[in-house]
């Protein structure tokens, strides 16, 4: 993870942006009968492609993910809200703030996050240049009308409905405090015909 190449110059970070990515990726392969795998933020990337060539999507697997604004799951994270903040960029970048709370307050069993596991999840992001996709991605995620990404999450939300027959595979951790059962539940009011598997023990 996080060993990709960095874009150079300003990049904006944006859902929009994203979507473009794995769109021009999947394009240029030409892949057609695709099952997506989406897992939290990946959801919104890959349910915007999905939205936007239906007829591409064979099957879709969703963990502990969401495509609906406003934000859909409890109270927004508190880690999340101190980094839209104008605290938020020195706390990210300049003190490398974020990973060790988001892992450490989201993972049900986060005495598995041993020093090795810990010292890979912050080896991609030496620098503050390199921590800077995860200050953006965090204040991309749209919680009023006013976010910049609003608008496009709605769009995904509202092509959803092209999935209404589509194999769906609802895999859910239950001890998720950021995405918890009530997302899982909107989900499943959405695609009645998914099959759900919840784990009990995991986040």
């Amino acid at each position: 993870m996080g060993k990709s190449g960095t874009p150079r110059g300003p990049y904006p970070y944006r859902l929009r942006h994203h979507i473009a990515n794995l769109e021009t990726l999947l394009l240029d392969l030409n892949l057609d009968d695709i099952t997506l795998v989406l897992h939290d933020w990946g959801g919104p990337v890959g349910l915007g492609f999905a939205t936007r060539h239906p007829r591409r999507i064979k099957r879709l697997v969703l963990m502990n993910t969401w495509a609906f604004a406003p934000w859909p799951g409890g109270p927004f994270p508190r880690l999340l809200e101190l980094i839209r903040s104008e605290r938020g960029e020195r706390f990210v970048l300049e003190r490398h703030g974020y990973l060790e709370p988001a892992l450490l307050g989201t993972t049900h069993h986060s005495d598995r996050l041993t020093k090795a596991v810990m010292e890979a999840y912050r080896a991609p992001f030496p620098t503050p240049t390199s921590r800077l996709a995860l200050l953006c991605w965090s204040r991309d995620i749209p919680v009023t009308e006013a976010d910049p990404s609003y608008a496009e999450m709605k769009r995904i939300e509202q092509g959803l409905a092209h999935f209404t027959r589509t194999p769906i595979l609802l895999v859910w951790g239950m001890r998720d405090p950021v995405l918890p059962e009530s997302v899982l539940r909107s989900w499943q009011r959405i695609f009645p015909h998914a099959t759900a598997h919840e784990i009990e023990d995991a986040s």
